[in-house]
């Protein structure tokens, strides 16, 4: 159990993934922060009036300021605006650079010894905008963006499949967007390759399906976007953190020549831990895998460019 993990946005993914560190018990206090006034505040005390039904006893509170935050040892950064209908992930990405670099700022000045899980998007280029505003290095900035994608790839699979999705091995790689990369050569089922088990039309209408899972909901929706896998996927990450559970997660970070990729963020293989990214896992891919691998991480590159 950390001592305190603070999320930064009481929106809809901030304050779930608030209320499941929670019941989770990862932390002894849990703090929301949010701008708009007694947003935080009230969702933090609805949330610690279920500790009695839920059974934890980690503190939740809410807080305007960053002061509340001080000497986090984690925060989960989801601060930012939410897509709209017909909007693309690379829309957001001059308002939202703005309220990062902010927030990684105020993060830097309240608990420089933090690790920094950014859910924001458009995803691995806020990892970039949160890793120059703290300063940190990059084994303490990571981006949830492979959780999401994989769970929602392995949830397509089950369905398609008619089994458990605790059956389903796999993986997503790339970058948090159009471009990512389902690895059908990783994909396995109980161990059965999956190739063995779906017609290859039918893995690329799931990959195809994959890659459109955030925009298929906010079509659905309509004036919001995902939130309770988003938040499910960050709190994965955070409890391999806080337990030191040596999980290997695909997440964003950081690449300094791994896959042939230097100075972008991407979606790869992560060894989570009590020190944040402690290791890159580098996989073998096949010739299409690593081609697209390359054109997704080409792909950040290009947007992080319109920052200027």
């Amino acid at each position: 159990m950390f001592n305190k993990i603070t999320v930064v946005g009481a929106g809809n993914v901030g304050a779930t993934a608030a209320q499941r560190l929670a019941e989770k018990s990862l932390a002894r206090t849990v703090v929301m922060v949010d701008v708009i006034e007694g947003v935080p505040q009230g969702k933090g005390l609805d949330q610690w009036q279920s500790a009695p039904i839920e059974g934890f006893d980690s503190r939740v509170v809410g807080s305007n300021g960053y002061e509340a935050a001080a000497e986090s040892d984690l925060f989960i950064v989801t601060a930012g605006i939410a897509r709209k209908p017909g909007m693309s992930r690379d829309d957001l990405v001059k308002t939202n650079a703005g309220i990062v670099s902010s927030v990684g700022q105020e993060i830097k000045r309240v608990a420089p010894k933090s690790i920094v899980i950014v859910v924001s998007n458009p995803l691995d280029v806020m990892c970039y905008v949160a890793m120059k505003a703290t300063g940190f290095p990059r084994e303490r900035v990571i981006g949830m963006a492979g959780v999401l994608d994989t769970a929602r790839y392995r949830a397509f699979l089950a369905e398609a499949m008619d089994v458990s999705v605790d059956d389903i091995q796999a993986m997503v790689l790339g970058g948090h967007g159009d471009t990512m990369v389902p690895l059908i050569s990783c994909t396995t089922v109980s161990g059965i390759p999956v190739t063995q088990l779906l017609a290859r039309e039918k893995l690329d209408a799931i990959v195809q399906r994959t890659r459109n899972g955030g925009a298929e909901i906010v079509n659905y929706l309509k004036t919001g976007s995902a939130y309770y896998a988003p938040s499910a996927a960050a709190v994965q990450m955070a409890e391999a953190i806080v337990l030191d559970k040596k999980r290997i997660l695909p997440c964003a970070a950081w690449l300094t020549g791994e896959y042939g990729l230097k100075d972008v963020f991407c979606g790869v293989p992560c060894k989570l831990g009590r020190r944040g990214l402690e290791q890159i896992v580098q996989v073998q891919l096949s010739d299409q895998e690593r081609t697209d691998l390359h054109k997704s991480a080409a792909a950040v590159t290009d947007t992080m460019k319109a920052l200027g």
